[in-house]
């Protein structure tokens, strides 16, 4: 929650979006509410103006009651919204500076729910970017479409495609690693064909003949065929160890099977990963995670980048589960749940959610900088930072003289952030012009007003607004 005491510090935004309502319920807080929920979910603030230099300002509502009540009746017309999200406690009337505004706290809406549209036709959704609410594009709403469905995406069967798809070579040494991790199953016994039908790498079609799944062509198919389904399929690891070089080392691979195992071995040869089993297992799991929750009908493609101090892992698809739900574990939802069964059959992967909590685990144990996830739009895509370096900045203090500066430059920042889900110190001091030290103190000074979170530590650490 944003602090209504300090309305004036705050800017419209990405997770903010104020709304004069003296004439009632404004039409386009609708798109605003479908856009909010689509995307990070945001704040709705009725009876607020924007002011010319860009600031909030409140003014009083004559009957606040009336509104929510108008509000609540409609949101829960499925001909004005496709569905309510929010509860009673989401819609408050709150006094700023002796004045009554109505706050609508949209969140992000659950997967199944997307994507949340208004006027009853789904083509009237919306998504958030920093400018305001926009129209999903097709390729928005197919995605929100997918993993929407209670199966997931890698299980349909792939009907025009034959057996042939899959590299035999792949499929070997998949096979070869089942006997080591499950000596005596029976499925190991069993002709290829059979065998890809148990693991879920191939179905049963209407035509009653064997086909490959988009789980089984991803993972073990040829490089050709998995392209010809997957246009904007694309593995990449690269190594930057050299800062004046971004072509150090590149390894890409047709397959995921392939990619993984071949990351590995890449991996193996960092000190920090050859020297501790615990931080090898956890990037393990961290590259597993990035395959099996990556959205291979997105563009962009699986990035995998190993730079001098850490290791950063790039899947195109937006967050299925909350951030904070992901870091606290116990719950697992993949995008593609046949590709994790695929690679839980080799003791690959985990299935309980505990994936993530284990990395943040073994990086706290390590005293390294805190983990950080980062999510971008217009294409969606997820980031994790994984760091090698330890945790704790330098302390930083305030440089004498020029408060009224410090003043402005302070409310520079919040109007920055509120623009952005989260961003790194760098970035916050190339948007003020100043050191990356006195970015930091600024931010501090933030964080101890309540006015920003941060999260993580040292080079990974990234700041939000509070809301």
């Amino acid at each position: 929650m944003i602090d209504l005491r300090n309305l004036e510090k705050y800017r419209e935004n990405n997770r903010i979006e104020a709304k004069k309502a003296l004439g009632g319920l404004p039409h386009s807080l609708w798109e605003t509410y479908s856009a909010f929920a689509n995307t990070l979910g945001g704040l709705i603030l009725l009876g607020v103006v924007e002011n010319k230099d860009k600031s909030l300002c409140a003014i009083d509502l004559p009957d606040p009651e009336k509104l929510i009540r108008e509000f609540f009746e409609l949101v829960n017309d499925p001909k004005k919204a496709s569905v309510n999200i929010l509860s009673d406690k989401d819609v408050t009337v709150e006094n700023v500076d002796s004045k009554r505004i109505v706050v609508i706290r949209v969140p992000r809406a659950d997967r199944a729910c997307k994507p949340v549209y208004v006027e009853g036709d789904p083509q009237n959704s919306y998504r958030r970017n920093g400018e305001g609410d926009y129209k999903c594009t097709a390729e928005e709403l197919e995605a929100m479409y997918r993993d929407a469905s209670a199966q997931t995406q890698d299980m349909l069967v792939l009907e025009k495609s034959g057996l042939e798809v899959f590299n035999s070579e792949t499929l070997a040494s998949y096979r070869q690693r089942m006997r080591e991790a499950r000596p005596g199953h029976v499925w190991n016994s069993l002709r290829d064909e059979e065998f890809l039908l148990k693991i879920g790498a191939a179905g049963i079609g209407e035509d009653s003949k064997p086909h490959p799944t988009r789980a089984g062509l991803l993972t073990f198919g040829n490089e050709y065929d998995v392209k010809n389904e997957f246009p904007h399929f694309s593995l990449v690891f690269r190594e930057e160890q050299n800062p004046q070089s971004r072509t150090d080392g590149v390894f890409s691979s047709g397959n995921v099977y392939g990619f993984y195992f071949g990351v590995c071995g890449r991996l193996q040869s960092d000190p920090e990963v050859r020297c501790d089993a615990s931080v090898a297992g956890a990037l393990k799991e961290a590259l597993t995670n990035c395959l099996v929750n990556a959205d291979y009908c997105g563009r962009g493609g699986v990035e995998i980048v190993r730079k001098r101090g850490g290791i950063t892992l790039t899947n195109p698809g937006s967050f299925r589960i909350g951030i904070d739900e992901a870091k606290s574990g116990g719950f697992s939802d993949p995008r593609n749940g046949a590709m994790q069964k695929i690679f839980n059959l080799i003791d690959i992967g985990e299935r309980t959610g505990s994936g993530i909590p284990n990395i943040f685990r073994v990086w706290r144990e390590k005293k390294w900088a805190e983990p950080a996830f980062s999510q971008s739009f217009e294409p969606d895509r997820i980031t994790l930072s994984l760091p090698f370096e330890k945790s704790g900045d330098k302390k930083d203090t305030l440089k004498p003289g020029g408060k009224r500066i410090f003043e402005l430059q302070k409310e520079t920042v919040i109007e920055f952030l509120t623009d952005k889900a989260a961003a790194k110190t760098k970035e916050v001091a190339d948007s003020l012009g100043v050191s990356p030290q006195r970015a930091r103190a600024i931010l501090s000074k933030l964080i101890a007003e309540g006015f920003v979170i941060a999260d993580g530590k040292g080079r990974a650490r990234t700041y939000r607004m509070k809301w």
